[in-house]
């Protein structure tokens, strides 16, 4: 459920096109020359300076997400539904961490998934899983956050979806989780195929044409999303550094126990950008002094928490299956940031 950039249908009014992320960059921008002047040249160079450093991690992703794309990688998903329900879950928990799909393309699979009968265990192991890592996420993190700051995090992403997957399969015959599909559901985003479990591999997509062009055009409109959110995001860090006094997060967000990390779990829902914006951010704060603990916590729950994330399970599921996922996400996230704020500790 990675948040790529995807081809919708072209939006009508003025307001529709307008995107809020450049809006938002460039209010910073006017903020800082009209309020603080002096700041507005330096903090230019520190967001052009971390986008330069990121810039080979950033293509490495769009050449990953066009890969994918293109070659149709992601029929080979509909493997993990396959089975042993036990087997469903634990694969469905690790595929989801590795599969390409957009936050809106993910609501067709499951619905064909949820329609054919596949146990909702494997789908929630997927569900959660999935908004938490991706690879072209994952070279992202790493070159922000350090290799073992990824990795954690893609461990945590699968033992949480393997968590809440057999934490349903235990009360799949409850009134909890029976008839979890809605009557009704939508899927216009118009990104993704129809038929999300019979697509064909191709490995050599360049002999193609059609393939050869998905991944030129995957290619280009991921690395304008890459971009945008990162140059926003290392905009805010750099204004956060600046203007945020550093006490103030290691009070709030800093030290030892399970305060921070439940702030942190707490706050990575409503301060949640995305995956890519977020890492910048948590590297700054994590300058200013928050908790090891704290960043982990506010990641994972962010991730499941966010608005595409939320949407793609709401839209498919009944009310009280939605609030399972989010339960599910939040305690994950907050057992997640205690056990690598442990590991922190004795490292």
């Amino acid at each position: 459920m990675a948040e790529h950039i995807h081809s919708h249908a072209p939006k009508s009014g003025i307001f529709n096109r307008i995107d809020g992320a450049w809006v938002a960059f460039f209010a910073i921008l006017g903020a800082l020359a009209i309020f603080a002047p002096v700041d507005l040249i330096p903090s230019i160079k520190s967001m052009l300076g971390n986008l330069s450093s990121t810039a080979p991690f950033i293509l490495f992703a769009v050449f990953l997400i066009a890969f994918l794309r293109a070659t149709g990688a992601e029929a080979i998903v509909g493997k993990a539904f396959q089975g042993n329900p036990v087997r469903m879950v634990i694969l469905a928990a690790m595929v989801g961490g590795l599969a390409p799909f957009c936050s809106c393309e993910v609501i067709p699979f499951i619905a064909a998934l949820l329609a054919m009968g596949t146990p909702l265990a494997a789908v929630m192991a997927f569900w959660l899983a999935s908004p938490i890592m991706d690879p072209p996420m994952f070279v992202i993190t790493s070159s922000a956050l350090g290799i073992d700051f990824a990795i954690a995090k893609t461990i945590a992403g699968v033992g949480m979806g393997m968590f809440g997957g057999f934490v349903v399969m235990a009360m799949s015959k409850t009134a909890l989780f029976a008839d979890p599909l809605r009557n009704s559901y939508k899927s216009s985003c118009g990104c993704g195929g129809s038929d999300p479990f019979n697509g064909e591999v191709t490995w050599a997509f360049w002999t193609d044409s059609a393939r050869l062009k998905t991944f030129r055009d995957t290619a280009i409109e991921n690395a304008a999303f890459l971009f945008k959110w990162l140059a926003l995001a290392y905009l805010v860090e750099a204004v956060m550094i600046r203007f945020v006094p550093a006490e103030w997060i290691a009070e709030l967000l800093g030290g030892e126990g399970l305060q921070p990390i439940l702030l942190g779990t707490l706050l990575g829902a409503p301060a949640y950008l995305n995956g890519y914006a977020a890492v910048p951010l948590i590297s700054g704060l994590l300058e200013q002094g928050m908790s090891q603990g704290a960043a982990m916590s506010f990641m994972i729950a962010g991730s499941v928490s966010c608005i595409p994330a939320a949407i793609a399970v709401w839209a498919l599921v009944k009310p009280k299956v939605f609030v399972a996922y989010v339960t599910f996400g939040f305690i994950g996230a907050f057992s997640a940031g205690t056990v690598w704020a442990a590991l922190n500790t004795f490292s």
